[in-house]
């Protein structure tokens, strides 16, 4: 386990009086990635997905929010795991679904916060990346809360969080402390892992944490 006192101190809180965009709005979304301007797509699996799977036992069902052109969801499937990815832009859903190439890779044009009945306690594990710290802070506890509730009974819910959420003037991302994940995360989950990934984008060595939880019953 990692000392949180350690890198507690690189973090920054939450400005709330700074000015940010509706990030909130599908719209804005949508515009960056018709305008080509969704410099977050690296166009591959996050790396530490990919190192995490390597070492973990094989889920059998996966949730991706905040998916968006469908890198992650696409890795899962290609491992023969059932993965379904979450977005309200529908050029990055379009773009998904045009580049899957297995029944096990699937995608929908939907709201996190109000996703379909049938997917309630339907997965054996979440994969947050970069979704936590695109969301306005008031909304967070509402994400958390959705999350644990598309987790089957002792379901897990792995993320990737930035350290430093300082690095651009203006969100995404929102700036957050890893006291305010567990603020947030702790009600409904218990943290069984967090470690520094050994692989990571280019340029972001360093500058990510890696949370592995279990939904509390």
């Amino acid at each position: 386990m990692i000392d949180k006192t350690l890198i507690i101190q690189f973090i920054r809180p939450v400005d709330p009086n700074s000015t940010t965009p509706p990030l909130d709005d599908y719209s804005y979304w949508e515009s960056k990635y018709q305008s080509g301007q969704a410099g977050w797509d690296r166009g591959a699996p996050s790396p530490a997905l990919v190192e995490v799977l390597q070492r973990f036992p094989t889920p059998k069902r996966v949730l991706v929010p905040g998916c968006g052109t469908g890198h992650d969801v696409h890795y899962l499937a290609s491992l023969k795991i059932e993965a379904v990815g979450i977005d309200f832009a529908p050029s990055a859903i379009e773009t998904a679904r045009k580049k899957a190439q297995s029944p096990l890779e699937n995608y929908l044009l939907a709201d996190i916060f109000s996703l379909p009945q049938q997917f309630h306690e339907s997965f054996d594990l979440i994969w947050e990346h970069t979704c936590f710290c695109a969301i306005p802070p008031i909304k967070r506890p509402h994400y958390v809360q959705s999350m644990y509730s598309m987790l089957r009974p002792d379901g897990l819910f792995l993320g990737i969080f930035f350290l430093d959420t300082e690095s651009s003037t203006e969100p995404p991302p929102y700036c957050f402390t890893l006291n305010e994940i567990d603020r947030h995360f702790d009600p409904y989950f218990q943290l069984e892992a967090e470690w520094l990934p050994s692989a990571y984008y280019p340029g972001r060595e360093g500058e990510e944490i890696v949370r592995l939880y279990k939904k509390l019953s």
